[in-house]
């Protein structure tokens, strides 16, 4: 894994505000501007599309 001044999950604790856009089998594929990810949702329980997650290393972590 390369690192740059943006961030990775070793080198930073970055958190992205993602939007889900689809929810498969505890699964949520969420979006931010030129950003798609699938998102693993178990620490905010339920979520529906259009729901704020803020994402960090593919985990939502909390509901925004």
């Amino acid at each position: 894994m390369t690192c740059s001044d943006e961030h990775c999950v070793t080198c930073g604790d970055i958190a992205v505000p993602m939007t889900v856009v689809r929810v498969d089998d505890g699964l949520a594929t969420c979006e931010a501007p030129g950003e798609c990810e699938v998102v693993e949702t178990a620490l905010v329980g339920d979520v529906t599309p259009g729901d704020q997650v803020l994402v960090h290393a593919g985990v939502a972590l909390v509901r925004l």
